[in-house]
């Protein structure tokens, strides 16, 4: 298993780290941000392949930021 950690930029959120098994998001934990909002994509995000992730959170943007949680979570997956 390989866990990827990463910084995110441009966000509320001050660290995440994702648990990665064979191509599949085993488990994901985000320090800051919208706390509900993101433990509901931390659980979505689980068995979910890395690849159908970062299609689906890939560009979505914060209000009238460039960047989202979301979007960071898809940035960070990019390196699996």
């Amino acid at each position: 298993m390989e866990t990827i950690k990463y910084t995110p930029r441009g966000v509320c959120s001050k660290a995440m780290e994702i648990d990665v098994e064979d191509g599949v998001i085993r488990e994901v934990r985000v320090l800051g941000g919208c706390n509900g909002n993101l433990k509901g994509i931390c659980s979505l995000l689980r068995g979910m392949t890395v690849e159908d992730a970062i299609q689906r959170m890939d560009g979505i943007k914060c209000g009238m930021k460039p960047t989202s949680c979301p979007d960071q979570l898809a940035q960070a997956l990019k390196q699996a």
